[in-house]
């Protein structure tokens, strides 16, 4: 009886020093638990390679995160870590220099330099019609000859155009000869001045004076080198005061009609300094300057009309034609310049490659301005300095699978993973087949549980795929056996056609 008191002493004995080195024990671990810092407690670290996670996410649905590894809530599979030595290439891809060599990459720098606004029309020549002369006749008489045969003929300066018969020349002159032998030089005088004021020339009354023989004919010559635009009469006709002989554009200058695209006309203004070349002589330059911006634009080709002044001196440029012109002007502005190949157009938008840390190469949208040669100007999204890829855009579309980088530029409304209802091009690429089961059927797509899909490397997996309307596959029901084929359409993937399995047995 004593013993059994005694051994159940020393075992509440023993149970008593279990409970308070317990106690102890998780005092202690609570205390050094709550000593440590709280970046020890969240770091997320791989177990396997030792390097540290920022998050973890679905590679099929990049743009949700997630902060502890797991299954993907959208697919049969496993997330897949983002590790921090990675995060400057979140959005982008990582080409290796090997491979930068092999597709033949290379990059330029955004480069800031002085140019002058400049840009090209075509227009067409025209005669100055400010150069243009009219010879007129002052007086009533006859064309006795006309040297100017026909409109279009090229004629110098001081050739002759026509001469005249003016029989009312004659009486005045016979009266200055007379009164001049008589000696009496009051009334000779008065003659001569009565000539004058009948529109006879002083050349042809000083050849009255000094032969001292009666003039019946004038002869009227060109005041300009050019061409003969206008001949209204023929030999033998009548004339009379004021009417037209001939009329002849000078071509020292010629003027050029360019059209401006009426985006462009705020650009063009009276002064600007122009270069003109045309297909027959390519090398050859003629330079001039824009002489006024003509009013109205035309409704047909919704271009402005900017009437140019070029220098012909060497007589080349006729009416009729069809010239290239480079207007600029003459105060240089300070642009951000990159290669004109760098930057890839969509049609809504513009995007370039920047180059980046670790061989990183981030999709930077930009604004775009005017062409300068083989550059073009970047309004916004660059900075001077950044690297751009100037060549292989496309080599690393198709290498480094771009095509999940660049989507998001393809529609930025739409949140990252969101399924897309629109059909798929008919460009779209390969069509590929699989045969699942059907888990959930919904307006906008189908869930399906289906084998691996060796031509993708998928395993066998459950994952969306997009309808191509809300009313198609409207007999496949949840539980059935089908067999689907699909295509991808920018980023997801768009069912071409789903039909049962086994003629229709589950």
């Amino acid at each position: 009886m004593k013993r059994a008191t005694i051994l159940k002493g020393g075992a509440l004995a023993l149970v008593g020093a279990g409970l308070a080195f317990g106690g102890y024990w998780v005092g202690s671990h609570h205390q050094s638990s709550a000593s440590m810092p709280a970046s020890a407690i969240n770091d997320k670290t791989d177990q396997a390679t030792g390097r540290k996670v920022l998050y973890w996410h679905d590679p099929m649905v990049p743009g949700h995160k997630f902060d502890k590894p797991g299954k993907s809530p959208f697919m049969d599979m496993q997330l897949v870590p983002v590790y921090a030595d990675e995060a400057g290439t979140e959005g982008g891809i990582k080409v290796s220099p090997t491979l930068q060599q092999n597709l033949g990459i290379r990059f330029a720098t955004a480069r800031r330099e002085e140019t002058r606004d400049a840009f090209e029309v075509v227009g067409t020549t025209q005669f100055d019609e400010s150069a243009a002369e009219v010879v007129q006749s002052r007086v009533t008489g006859y064309i006795e000859r006309l040297y100017a045969r026909s409109p279009m003929q090229r004629i110098k300066r001081g050739e002759p155009i026509a001469r005249l018969f003016v029989p009312d020349w004659i009486a005045p002159q016979e009266e200055f000869l007379a009164l001049k032998r008589s000696g009496n030089d009051a009334l000779a005088s008065a003659a001569r001045e009565r000539m004058r004021a009948m529109s006879v020339p002083d050349d042809v009354i000083a050849q009255v004076d000094r032969t001292g023989q009666v003039q019946r004919n004038i002869t009227l010559t060109s005041p300009v080198t050019g061409v003969v635009t206008e001949l209204p009469v023929r030999d033998g006709a009548m004339v009379s005061p004021g009417m037209t002989i001939a009329k002849v554009a000078g071509l020292s200058k010629v003027w050029l009609l360019a059209e401006i695209p009426e985006s462009a006309a705020r650009a063009a203004r009276a002064g600007m300094t122009v270069e003109a070349s045309f297909s027959g002589e390519g090398n050859r330059k003629y330079s001039g300057t824009v002489r006024e911006i003509l009013p109205g634009v035309s409704t047909s080709t919704r271009t402005v009309q900017a009437r140019l002044e070029l220098d012909n001196r060497d007589g080349n440029l006729i009416p009729g034609m069809l010239m290239r012109v480079r207007l600029g002007t003459d105060k240089p502005a300070s642009r951000l310049l990159v290669p004109t190949e760098a930057v890839i157009t969509t049609g809504k938008r513009s995007v370039v490659l920047v180059a980046g840390e670790n061989n990183s190469m981030q999709p930077v949208e930009v604004q775009t301005g005017r062409d300068f040669g083989d550059s073009t100007e970047v309004l916004s999204g660059l900075k001077e300095g950044q690297k751009v890829v100037a060549s292989g855009q496309f080599l690393i579309d198709s290498e480094a699978s771009l095509k999940s980088v660049l989507p998001k530029f393809a529609n930025p409304t739409e949140p990252q993973g969101q399924a897309s209802t629109q059909p798929a091009p008919a460009n779209a690429g390969p069509l590929y087949r699989g045969i699942g089961k059907v888990e959930k059927v919904s307006p906008d797509s189908l869930t399906l549980s289906h084998k691996p899909i060796p031509e993708l490397k998928w395993p066998a997996m459950t994952m969306d795929f997009n309808k191509p309307a809300a009313e198609a596959f409207g007999s496949i029901k949840v539980g059935q056996d089908v067999e689907f084929a699909f295509k991808e359409n920018n980023g997801s993937y768009l069912l071409e056609n789903v039909t049962p399995a086994g003629g229709g047995k589950k």
